[in-house]
């Protein structure tokens, strides 16, 4: 799966001006196993020079071509003579920037799907019918084409759809054909990939992890590397891949926080030595970070005491290892997305992503096997080096734990109650065969107690809210629909099951507006 090192060098470059959906359109060309990255709109392309992309896209973005500070086009996308997509934005800036073209705002915007027609047959629309729904997002709309433009498809209330450079392979869109909502925009997708810049997909699981291995090997040379595994699925991923390469010149370490699911310190150990071999110094360190959390509500405090904690009881874990020259962690490209978008880095990230230095502290280099993938595709790569599905098949974790589903202050007895009402709801999903239906489910303890009855004894005790969500990459989710005799079970079980739990309501809010998490 890396483009980089594959004998082929087969990429397709997008540059970034501001659209929503970068990580969107990435996904959709790494869907036909062909490597992609994102750098902003202004990068110099010389840097591509030994290794030329196989194509570029020019991303949508949120302003107007005409605003005074609006991202340019560089004409020099166009010297390099590779097939070009520019979508919305791109198509705009583009028109904008090519004469004699231009660009104004348009009377009626167009926002939401619409139906184009297909008025001239070209590779980029092959096998797609004349008429087929888009989605639009755009209050700007093309005047004048660039010479050698023609259009190739329209819409009642936008003449120019899309369009292609008659004289070379160039083509604009001025819908999104990244989103779901575009009826045939993975064909479209794929027929740039594959038809008009003649990528034959060559990223696969099994090539990413020979290559990466490759690589490893590489950056560390004889050194030895200290990886530390929070026990969810990317940092399992990352030192298998590391094991595979460097064998037992890799320590992993894995600390129990006090805020891990029911058992999950034991069961994960279990996977970690028992099936996949791997060399683990195992630290229980619960009481530690469960009485500097004490009387913590906050939850940006919560990440800092447990990222700060971990580094803490990590350092201590290794101090009496000798010979180390490398520290490894599983960041995803999504994070890397974020650190060079033209907008800038990223104010939002969370504490608990951070290394908080680490590298530097411990005179270590940085090894991310990572750091080009998305999480659907860390899934993809487990898969291929044999790590058990049920594994894999894992819902995301948060850095933080259960700390930031108890939406109060953290004490033992709440860290229980989640606990126990956790591994409730997540057994019955796997016993009614719900829960690889489901991307997320988690059960959240509220700041709240309520009176309830149970035989003839009045009770005052907590209230939990379950939270379970479909989704395809967690960037927009619905919630999810479970069937009701299902969530009458759960809740049954919980009120009789966890003493302390007296009702259970079902959060039923999709991500927008709300998130998947509640803190």
């Amino acid at each position: 799966m890396t483009g980089i090192t594959s004998p082929e060098q087969e990429w397709i470059l997008i540059l970034d001006y501001g659209s929503q959906y970068n990580q969107l359109i990435a996904r959709r060309i790494r869907e036909n196993q062909v490597y992609c990255e994102i750098h902003p709109f202004d990068t110099d392309l010389k840097q591509f020079s030994a290794r030329p992309p196989g194509g570029i896209i020019l991303s949508g973005g949120p302003m107007s071509v005409n605003d005074p500070d609006a991202p340019a086009f560089n004409k020099e996308v166009l010297d390099l003579n590779v097939p070009v997509l520019g979508i919305c934005y791109g198509l705009q800036a583009m028109a904008h920037h090519l004469k004699p073209g231009s660009v104004s705002n348009a009377e009626k915007r167009e926002y939401g799907r619409a139906k184009i027609s297909v008025i001239k047959r070209n590779a980029l629309f092959a096998g797609i019918p004349d008429e087929n729904t888009v989605w639009m997002s755009h209050g700007d709309h093309i005047i004048h084409l660039p010479d050698s433009f023609d259009v190739i498809a329209r819409t009642d209330n936008a003449p120019v759809a899309a369009v292609k450079d008659h004289t070379r392979p160039v083509y604009g869109v001025q819908f999104h054909p990244e989103v779901v909502h575009t009826e045939h925009g993975r064909d479209i997708l794929h027929n740039f990939v594959r038809k008009i810049c003649g990528l034959k997909g060559y990223w696969t699981p099994e090539s990413f992890v020979d290559s990466t291995i490759k690589r490893i090997r590489e950056q560390a040379g004889d050194g030895k590397v200290i990886c530390g595994l929070s026990g969810g699925v990317d940092s399992t991923v990352a030192a298998t891949l590391l094991h595979r390469a460097i064998g037992d010149r890799l320590l992993c370490v894995f600390v129990n926080n006090g805020v891990l699911r029911k058992n999950e310190f034991s069961d994960v150990q279990h996977l970690y030595t028992e099936k996949l071999k791997l060399p683990v110094k195992a630290v229980d360190a619960s009481d530690l970070f469960l009485d500097r959390l004490k009387g913590v509500s906050d939850p940006e405090k919560k990440r800092k005491i447990i990222g700060n904690t971990f580094i803490e009881v990590f350092d201590n874990a290794v101090s009496e290892e000798n010979g180390f020259t490398h520290l490894a962690q599983g960041t995803l490209y999504p994070d890397v997305i974020e650190s060079v978008s033209f907008r800038g880095p990223s104010v939002t990230i969370k504490s608990h992503h951070n290394v908080g230095g680490l590298p530097e502290k411990m005179n270590l280099k940085l090894l991310e096997p990572l750091r080009e993938l998305f999480k659907d595709e860390v899934r993809k790569v487990g898969a291929a080096l044999d790590i058990p599905f049920d594994f894999l098949g894992r819902h995301p974790f948060p850095g933080p734990g259960l700390s930031i589903r108890i939406l109060s202050d953290v004490t033992r007895e709440k860290v229980r109650l989640l606990q126990e009402a956790d591994a409730i709801y997540i057994e019955e999903l796997r016993s009614h065969n719900l829960y690889d239906s489901v991307w997320q489910a988690f059960v959240v303890l509220l700041p709240v107690q309520s009176v309830g009855v149970m035989g003839d004894e009045r009770t005052y005790e907590f209230v939990v809210g379950l939270r379970a969500v479909t989704s395809v990459d967690g960037m927009t989710a619905d919630w999810a629909h479970l069937p009701y005799d299902f969530l009458a079970k759960v809740s049954n079980r919980i009120i009789n099951e966890v003493k302390g739990i007296n009702r259970v309501v079902y959060d039923i809010s999709s991500k927008p507006p709300a998130t998947i998490e509640w803190e």
